[in-house]
């Protein structure tokens, strides 16, 4: 059999010490590499069997490594779930076992409970990393050992109990969840039970033991996964960037095969299959020799799995991050995995006619784990795209929310909201959820909805154009044009900022961009107020003048809703202007507010 290491995956909550445990595990690599070193690459850390071995010391051959034939461990380094939801491959995930970090003394949080999801729907097997137990009142710091169960031997009676009580808590927990566990060294059978290692980032106390674990699991169950024999060349992007001197480049993982720099790869954009070959393959150099950043990589002819690698050619571009990487030197097999990809493209993006929640994400995964959470929650998706917001979006949430207000939302998931598609959903009162985080997106979400259906009638109220009317005040231009501004007297109603604004023929002047009151910048001006107004886009003496007279302008359907729905929320001399509104824009259309 000829193995490949196995991929490690390192999740849970925010701050439950994910980094620390990573540059542990790193540190713990550079301090021993003259047993073997530790070589960075993108976006994972290897760890060679030597070095494992000298970490581990007696516990690398009492876990089964003595036997070993897994070439060390290739750890993910680039921490925080939502990075692991993009460690997906078809059928499954890009990881073959995880770390799943737990804070000793919070036990289970929002995140770590996303982060078993996650795991459960990929069916990843996983060990528990306890950490920071150096943490708990009265533990012995500068233990003389880094092995924990040592370590937990030297410190006070009380201090073991209160570490058993909180080791219970977390059995507990997973208990509820449907999962055995047990501390480690209490484990009998490791395919039945979740292995607990405490361990402290910090102090490195428990790193020989939480390594020895994942040797031994992957070494005894996962021989026939990571057995490379007959193995098609495969992995997955996790980033696509220009590098000076390189042009375009793909940080891949290399989860199976061998990748040579003859190979045809096939890689996937938004709405289409790339292929191409690598101008170069570059390997980075172990820490230790990445001194000088001009001086990174070596390039290489080939490169066997599991590995973190760039590679480079100007068809990258457009590349989508998260997306399946396969290659071939037989060109028969092009079309077949051409397909292949296309048919996993077309199972991630949404775009149909029901009415559901629009949403954009950074990547393939992430796309993929948000769109199967909202499922599970019954909420309907009528749109899944990678991308920032733009005001298409916009508009096609518009069109929702005329049929169902809570559906006509944007969700956004770590991307950027373009600057025109954020006006476009504040002049209509879209709401975009954006968030980095999957966890409080959905929730953030979900209590959005709860709340405005409690409160509907206010919420619906509270975003329509406040009705307004007010007078332009002569001798009061502070400037003609880009923007005009202007003093006015408010004379009915309450005028707002983002204000769409008409003249008494119903010709659409703009919209009002600011308001001011002695200086100051204000929200809103009541009846009787006197402030000073700017709208772009119009000149003083051409589109507008001295003494006009003008309203707010609502579109028809909210007129309509206004005069229909809402009158009783206007005061008498609101509902009057509205009634001036309504028949000054007849004039123009006679279907308005109808």
């Amino acid at each position: 059999m000829q193995i490949r290491q196995p991929i490690v995956a390192v999740l849970g909550h925010v701050d439950s010490g994910k980094t620390s445990l990573l540059d542990k595990i790193r540190g713990t690599g550079v301090q021993a590499r003259e047993a073997g070193g530790i070589t960075q690459h993108i976006g994972a850390s290897f760890l060679p069997t030597e070095t494992l071995k000298k970490v581990c010391g007696p516990l690398f051959a009492k876990m089964g490594g003595e036997n070993q034939e897994i070439p060390g461990l290739l750890v993910i380094d680039t921490p925080g779930h939502e990075i692991f939801t993009n460690l997906r491959a078809r059928g499954g995930s890009a990881a073959d076992i995880a770390i799943l970090v737990v804070d000793v003394n919070r036990g289970f949080q929002p995140q770590t409970n996303e982060s078993l999801k996650i795991l459960q729907n990929r069916k990843v097997p996983f060990v528990i990393a306890l950490n920071k137990v150096d943490m708990i009142s009265g533990w012995k710091k500068n233990p003389p050992t880094k092995f924990i169960s040592q370590s937990v031997k030297e410190q006070d009676p009380f201090v073991q109990t209160a570490l058993d009580e909180l080791l219970y808590n977390v059995v507990g927990t997973l208990s509820v969840l449907g999962y055995n566990s047990e501390a480690f060294y209490r484990v009998k059978d490791f395919l039945k039970e979740v292995a607990i290692v405490p361990v402290s980032a910090r102090s490195g106390e428990g790193m020989p033991e939480l390594l020895a674990v994942l040797v031994g699991l992957t070494q005894q169950y996962m021989q026939k996964k990571l057995d490379q024999t007959e193995k098609q060349t495969r992995g997955i992007v996790l980033e696509v960037k220009e590098e000076i001197g390189l042009g375009m480049t793909a940080n891949i993982i290399l989860i199976d095969g061998t990748l040579k720099k003859s190979d045809t790869i096939l890689v996937a954009k938004r709405d289409s299959v790339i292929v191409t070959k690598p101008k170069a393959i570059l390997l980075p150099k172990p820490l230790d020799e990445m001194r000088d950043p001009r001086d990174k990589f070596r390039p290489v002819n080939e490169v066997v799995a599991a590995a973190g690698i760039k590679i480079a050619s100007p068809d990258l571009e457009g590349v989508l991050p998260g997306s399946p990487v396969y290659a071939t030197t037989d060109e028969s097999k092009i079309e077949e995995f051409k397909k292949l990809i296309e048919s996993e493209m077309k199972s991630v993006f949404i775009k149909t006619d029901t009415k559901g929640v629009i949403l954009k994400c950074d990547t393939i995964g992430s796309l993929e784990a948000l769109t199967d959470m909202l499922k599970k929650q019954n909420i309907s998706v009528s749109t899944a795209d990678i991308g920032p917001v733009t005001r298409r979006d916009v508009m096609e949430a518009l069109a929702i929310k005329e049929h169902d207000r809570h559906l006509g939302v944007i969700i956004a998931f770590n991307v950027k909201i373009l600057q025109d598609a954020q006006e476009e959903a504040e002049a209509n009162h879209i709401k975009i959820f954006h968030d980095q985080v999957i966890y409080s997106l959905i929730d953030n979400y979900v209590n959005w909805v709860q709340d405005d259906t409690a409160n509907e009638e206010n919420a619906i109220f509270q975003e329509l154009t406040p009705i307004c009317k007010f007078t332009f005040l002569k001798g009061f231009v502070f400037r003609k044009n880009n923007p005009a501004v202007f003093g006015v007297l408010v004379d009915a109603g309450v005028l707002k900022q983002k204000v769409s604004v008409m003249n008494s023929d119903g010709r659409k002047i703009g919209v009002v961009h600011q308001i001011q009151e002695n200086g100051k910048s204000v929200d809103v001006a009541k009846k009787g107020k006197e402030v000073a107004v700017s709208i772009q886009n119009v000149t003083i003496g051409r589109q507008i003048s001295e003494e006009d007279v003008l309203y707010s302008f609502p579109p028809s359907p909210e007129a309509k809703l206004l005069l229909k729905t809402f009158s009783h929320k206007l005061s008498p001399e609101e509902f009057q202007t509205l009634r001036e509104i309504i028949e000054i824009q007849r004039k123009v259309n006679p279907l308005y507010a109808y």
